[in-house]
């Protein structure tokens, strides 16, 4: 699959989860997505705040933040998140739920064994 076509199918699936969280009757605000070469250096390159092999720098990558009963909810553990990261995981071959590595608001696909 090339990487635009796996961009594509990464943002359908976004878009299922936040449909998702929607019917769970959660909020959801964007946090990181795209985090352009200018500000975090090239795929591969630590520039910044950014990882250097960061899928964010490749479109395959979202920090989505969660608001239950209009709550921001920080706690990663919480079972909230952990349906979400679950209900992720299962959209995709490639999706990967940061909260499997102290990330919780991180939902990803892999990328040349970065997640």
């Amino acid at each position: 699959m090339g990487l635009s076509t796996k961009q594509q199918e990464f943002t359908r699936c976004v878009s299922q989860l936040v449909n998702f969280a929607t019917a769970q009757g959660y909020g959801l605000t964007f946090g990181d997505a795209y985090r352009d070469k200018r500000a975090h250096g090239d795929f591969g390159s630590k520039y910044g705040y950014s990882a250097a092999s960061s899928v964010h720098k490749k479109r395959l990558a979202v920090d989505l933040n969660l608001f239950v009963d209009d709550k921001y909810i920080t706690d990663g553990g919480c079972e909230e998140y952990l349906m979400l990261g679950n209900a992720w995981e299962r959209m995709h071959s490639d999706a990967r739920w940061g909260g499997r590595f102290n990330d919780a608001n991180h939902f990803s696909f892999e990328y040349k064994g970065f997640k």
